[in-house]
């Protein structure tokens, strides 16, 4: 069903028809470790036939974002979503992310009027700046950062969201007022074990980049 109700905490995600492939993987994870926060689907151009089983066999909330903002490629549809998601307290997840334990948590660590993100460890040493990685991103209310970001991937959709997001700041000072940064184990990159870099308490694996999705078929096939 198409939500009409509001929530005090949602968790958020969303995918096309290109990506959905990964979707129930996904949703199987979040909920085998996290049963009380409910998880909405944004909808940036689901299959008929995957949206029905959503809404009419499992009984998920999905926003629209085709009716008004299908012009937008693939996942300048983010920061958007964020913005719709009629949740006081927001958590977005990619669907490349695999939920290995209970996240619930990470509301406890939302700092107001702020994204909240894991830093990008790995981008962060091999560019000599501070990245942060837009697969996990918490938010309490609708701050005028998320605000800001959602408006300029509209103008510039040649780089990913996580580019054009970097580039609103003209430094780490600057960063520091919109950015708080979240505990690593919400994010553990791809490229963090490709660098020995691994965490047993890690909660969140994110499978980036076309390997990362290899890696999820993998997981897949092998049940």
């Amino acid at each position: 069903m198409t939500h009409t109700k509001s929530y005090d905490k949602a968790f958020l995600t969303g995918c096309d028809k290109t990506t959905e492939w990964m979707l129930l993987w996904f949703l199987k994870n979040f909920r085998k470790h996290n049963k009380k926060i409910p998880i909405i689907i944004g909808d940036f151009g689901l299959s008929y036939a995957m949206k029905y089983k959503l809404e009419n066999e499992m009984g998920y909330h999905t926003i629209d974002m085709m009716a008004q903002w299908g012009h937008l490629k693939g996942w300048f549809k983010k920061p958007q979503v964020m913005i719709d998601c009629p949740a006081k307290e927001t958590v977005w997840l990619d669907t490349d992310c695999e939920i290995l334990g209970n996240i619930e948590g990470i509301f406890n660590l939302l700092v107001p009027g702020k994204l909240n993100m894991v830093q990008d460890l790995p981008w962060s040493a091999r560019t000599q700046e501070t990245w942060h990685n837009s697969g996990v991103v918490g938010f309490k209310g609708k701050p005028e950062i998320l605000r800001a970001w959602a408006h300029k991937v509209q103008m510039y959709q040649t780089d990913g969201d996580q580019e054009v997001l970097h580039s609103m700041f003209n430094d780490d000072i600057h960063r520091l007022q919109y950015i708080n940064s979240l505990p690593n184990i919400f994010n553990w990159l791809r490229i963090q074990l490709i660098d020995n870099q691994d965490n047993v308490h890690k909660k969140v694996m994110h499978w980036t980049g076309y390997k990362g999705k290899l890696k999820i078929q993998e997981i897949m096939r092998n049940g």
